[in-house]
């Protein structure tokens, strides 16, 4: 039986329910369930001596990290992947800070941890590449001997348009690199059609109808695999109340107060600043709301010592201190914000208890904290869930009220609309709500991802591209990607 190796830039943990963050938290479902290798690196202060760090989980699952220098290792991770990919495939070009030598350093940083896997690789073994981290891994891996194993990568955030993504010095060398894939999955419809539109653009594949794409390096496939949870066991979480959060749902309902809820790692991606002018707008524009109504922002520190990172902080604090002192009393806070981790099993129970869900990144990968929010709610009280039209999720989740994270008017109307909407349409919305996110759960998601995986691409109909067309984007590469 072919055994499931999951390569990311950290490991997380199997055996931690409570754990936090989109990509562990679903990649941990999926090795519950199918067991295997997980696969990364950590950061040593150690140049040299520091060996692999090795575990063994429940359900035979496997850990193996292996050391970056830490000088090189800021360079791949702070430098290149968030000060250049994240901002990039964001939408956010104004952000890119690139350095010729934070490049250098991400490409030898996957070059090392493809080495170091390569050893540890069975047979018949697959591999499940996740993230803007390890773009170009499957091209080391393959470098490595590893020329015939099924590699498949699935990217958690946005991939942008052509035009945008050209923004980038190493755009080709990025794109190109792909293509060592066997399979190559995206969140959403938008994100899948700028992939290939880029490889039609510059002529360096040519892909069918089926996601097939044809290059003189190999076939492989593209296909939308929109990530999900695992509803049933966050619900049982969110029932599980805490007795602090219970007993705060209780004293807000003995006062009639409703609580808005916001959680996000401190991103500036996630549109914090807009959300907090659109609550103002909320309260100022609607004076009866004062003392009964109340934002709650959980935002987890992130990527600290990124210098838009310290700017984001700044403004979300000054602004929640700023509105706090002009519409605050002694016995009401307006926006209670948080800056640190909160365990996943209490923010279950959290979420359960927020009258509304307001989930408004200007642009996110999927943002599974709208399908949290979803299965969190009780079914015969559920809350109303806001949610960004830039979210993957808005692709699936229609049933929630859609807004441009950018019209904080329209937030502040929608946020009003949610708060007093009717049980009867809060129940329906939610119903249709929670049998989309059951549909295509996270164990769906891996089935859906690995069975593509293991199916033989079609090359029928599909042809490879003229060789001048290849000549010219070859130029485009550096020369460690030229052959």
């Amino acid at each position: 039986m072919s055994r499931l190796v999951v390569v990311s830039n950290r490991v997380g943990d199997v055996d931690n329910s409570t754990q936090t963050g989109g990509l562990a938290v679903a990649i941990a479902d999926a090795l519950r369930t199918y067991g295997g290798l997980w696969f990364g690196c950590f950061e040593s202060s150690e140049k040299s001596g520091c060996t692999l760090q090795t575990a063994l989980g429940s359900n035979g699952v496997q850990y193996a990290s292996t050391p970056v220098f830490s000088t090189e290792y800021q360079r791949y991770y702070a430098g290149y992947a968030n000060s250049v990919l994240w901002p990039l495939f964001h939408y956010r070009t104004d952000l890119i800070d690139y350095r010729e030598g934070d490049f250098r350093a991400y490409m030898s940083v996957n070059r090392q941890l493809a080495n170091q896997l390569y050893p540890r690789l069975r047979a018949d073994d697959i591999v499940w590449v996740h993230d803007y981290h390890l773009i170009p891994f499957a091209r080391f891996l393959r470098r490595a001997g590893a020329r015939n194993a099924r590699v498949g990568f699935f990217l958690h955030i946005p991939f942008p348009p052509p035009d945008l993504l050209a923004a980038s010095p190493n755009h080709a060398s990025i794109v190109d690199s792909l293509l060592d894939y066997d399979l190559i999955g995206f969140q959403t419809s938008t994100d899948l059609s700028n992939f290939q539109r880029y490889l039609d653009e510059y002529a360096i594949a040519v892909v069918s109808a089926d996601g097939t794409i044809r290059s003189d390096q190999r076939t492989s496939r593209s296909g939308r695999f929109p990530i999900s949870i695992d509803v049933d066991s966050f619900t049982k979480m969110a029932e599980a109340a805490p007795e602090d959060v219970r007993l705060e749902g209780m004293r807000r309902h003995i006062l009639k107060r409703k609580q808005i809820i916001g959680v996000d790692r401190l991103d500036y991606s996630k549109g914090i600043p807009a959300r907090f002018e659109a609550f103002e707008k909320l309260i100022s524009g609607n004076p009866s709301l004062e003392k009964s109504v109340s934002l709650l922002q959980i935002s987890p520190p992130t990527r600290e010592g990124i210098k838009p990172y310290e700017e984001i902080r700044k403004t979300a604090e000054g602004m929640a201190s700023s509105i706090n002192g002009r519409l605050a009393d002694f016995n009401w806070t307006p926006i209670r914000y948080i800056h640190r981790t909160v365990a996943r099993d209490k923010l279950a129970a959290i979420l359960r208890h927020s009258d509304v869900g307001l989930v408004t990144p200007l642009r996110d990968g999927m943002n599974l904290v709208a399908k949290e929010y979803v299965a969190a709610q009780d079914s015969d009280h559920p809350g109303v869930l806001i949610l960004s039209q830039f979210a993957g999720a808005a692709e699936e989740l229609t049933e929630a009220l859609i807004v441009n994270p950018h019209d904080t008017d329209e937030m502040a109307r929608c946020l009003l609309q949610a708060l007093t909407m009717p049980l009867q349409e809060r129940r329906t919305r939610h119903h249709l709500l929670l049998q989309r996110i059951r549909s295509s759960n996270v164990q769906n998601w891996a089935n859906n991802f690995l069975t593509v995986l293991l199916t033989d691409a079609r090359s029928d109909d599909v042809s490879i591209p003229s060789t001048e067309m290849r000549q010219a984007h070859q130029a485009l590469l550096p020369s460690e990607f030229s052959n």
